[in-house]
């Protein structure tokens, strides 16, 4: 038994380091549009600041594991606002990233279904909601984005993200 909580608790350990969570000064709450990326999705950019959105582009996720549209357009150092909307019965979310970043995630979420993260990179929407994610893109280049809700990633639940000069 003091095996198994020894082993539990490594884990648990072992994933808030790996999800780049940090301990915060209680005195001073940590605001979502303050936080810095820690490494996620840091190749394309960086939390945007929410005064400075350039523009805002609307995200559908349904339950035949699709993102509308599926592919987006931006210029390098534009600030979007994703306003993301959940029409369907399950919970979905919207996490930019590089391809690999995103395999690694979702096999993550596979061994832990159960685990909630809320990383400056991602959107967790419940169904019929809606939420937002505000992201400056830095860097030119073809970008992803997905669910990686346990399934959703596998069952194509996919999109790109192409930032231009």
């Amino acid at each position: 038994m003091m095996t198994r909580i020894l082993i539990a608790s490594a884990i648990a350990v072992s994933l808030v380091f790996a999800t780049g969570a940090r301990a915060h000064d209680d005195k001073k709450p940590v605001k979502k549009e303050e936080r810095q990326a820690d490494g996620h999705a840091a190749a394309l950019g960086k939390p945007g600041d929410p005064l400075k959105v350039t523009r805002s582009v609307e995200v559908e996720m349904n339950d035949t594991m699709r993102f509308r549209p599926d592919s987006i357009q931006v210029k390098r150092g534009e600030t979007i606002r994703f306003v993301v909307r959940n029409s369907g019965k399950v919970k979905h979310e919207m996490v930019l990233g590089t391809i690999k970043e995103l395999k690694e995630h979702a096999a993550l979420m596979r061994k832990f279904p159960e685990m909630e993260h809320a990383d400056p990179n991602q959107v967790g929407v419940d169904p019929g909601m809606t939420g937002e994610l505000v992201w400056q893109f830095t860097t030119d280049g073809t970008f992803d984005f997905a669910c990686l809700v346990p399934g959703h990633f596998e069952a194509g639940m996919v999109g790109k993200v192409r930032v231009d000069r």
